[in-house]
């Protein structure tokens, strides 16, 4: 299952998946792609683009600020795909550049609401299906950098953010005794639909060591390698694709 599917990072995160075998329960508030978030695949929705490649999957629309929401979609993995093993929560918003003076308590609240509460949501449906199935599994939450290090401008994305990385940690000490592995990707500067306005003006790539900014391919491998059974040993762990911006 992947949040913020239509879209992004978790676009690529689902198709990524289902290349390698996966059933993809894709939840979004929209089917189709964000305007401006065409580069791969075009306007096609991303479980068209799955099953167009022989693969498998199922739309859910579906709110991650709300329980009743993230509990049908763990509903809809089991129904439509005989059970949830892994849970990619992806789904994010940002407002863009403030200074917390000029950031309102309106966009602090639906950021919170939306990067944080979340995730805790997406966790807390898979990880009680999974420990009543037994079966283990495999939860990545996508964080970000602006949760490790203290980017200009992001007060409430920042907040969010760390938040998601303590939560992150605090799951995968509590289930690892089922089998149930909770990991991050923090990405860095990575070029989208929602963050694509900012790009191009923004004097802190000018400091990342990588000679390009990131592309969703790179986080959405990140992704499916700690949902992998090859990081059968990593838990409570974040893994930075940032092309060494915290590096330095």
């Amino acid at each position: 299952m992947v949040t913020g599917a239509s879209s992004g990072i978790g676009r690529a995160a689902a198709r990524c998946l289902a290349e390698q075998g996966a059933g993809v329960v894709a939840a979004d508030l929209h089917r189709q792609p964000r305007d401006g978030d065409h580069e791969v695949g075009g306007p096609a929705s991303t479980v068209d683009l799955i099953r167009a490649a022989g693969g498998k999957a199922v739309f859910v629309e579906a709110d991650v600020t709300s329980a009743p929401d993230m509990r049908r979609l763990v509903e809809a993995a089991a129904g439509e795909l005989g059970g949830l093993d892994i849970m990619v929560n992806n789904a994010g918003i940002w407002h863009g550049r403030r200074t917390i003076i000029e950031e309102t308590e309106a966009e602090f609240d639906s950021t919170i609401a939306v990067n944080l509460k979340g995730v805790w949501l997406g966790c807390k449906a898979a990880i009680d299906h999974m420990v009543r199935a037994g079966g283990g599994g495999s939860i990545v939450n996508i964080a970000s950098i602006a949760g490790m290090v203290g980017l200009v401008t992001e007060p409430a994305y920042s907040a969010s953010k760390g938040g998601v990385i303590g939560l992150t940690r605090q799951l995968a000490v509590d289930h690892a005794r089922h089998r149930i592995r909770v990991n991050a990707v923090a990405p860095g500067f990575v070029e989208t639909a929602m963050s694509r306005p900012a790009m191009g003006v923004n004097p802190e790539h000018d400091l990342i060591p990588w000679p390009r900014l990131g592309a969703v391919s790179d986080v959405a491998s990140a992704a499916a390698f700690l949902a992998s059974d090859e990081s059968e040993w990593i838990t409570g762990a974040v893994l930075t694709v940032d092309g060494g911006y915290t590096a330095r």
